[in-house]
């Protein structure tokens, strides 16, 4: 048997982690289980790991594509074309390099944190 069981939270750096939880809250639905001037979490229910953020002092974000992106979250959509307009609207920014011949779209969040937004579809094959 693993000693690892379950992964429950994936833990981001940031400089404001009220502010990239009400991102991903409205990007999601998930629930907003914590929130201080240090720390925020999203519950996922039962849509598995939640996501939490932690305030860093001095935090620079990730360089892409030139440098280290650190990690990046992939997201299934229904929609692609719809999703990428919604998160834009949101205040997410969508670099200029764009990997997988179209296949998928990278988008950054408000403070840099790459994440990539995946057809269903593609995502199940």
């Amino acid at each position: 048997m693993p000693v690892l069981e379950q992964l429950t939270t994936v833990v981001v750096d940031c400089a404001d982690p009220a502010a990239l939880a009400a991102f991903y809250q409205k990007a999601t639905g998930w629930e907003l289980t914590y929130a201080d001037k240090d720390f925020a979490s999203l519950g996922a229910g039962s849509a598995g790991a939640g996501l939490a953020f932690v305030r860093v002092e001095g935090y620079q974000a990730p360089k892409w594509p030139e440098g280290s992106t650190h990690l990046h979250l992939d997201f299934t959509v229904s929609d692609l074309a719809r999703a990428v307009e919604e998160l834009l609207a949101l205040g997410a920014s969508r670099p200029a390099f764009q990997p997988g011949e179209g296949q998928w779209v990278v988008l950054s969040d408000p403070q840099g944190h790459l994440f990539c937004l995946i057809p269903a579809t593609t995502a199940t094959n």
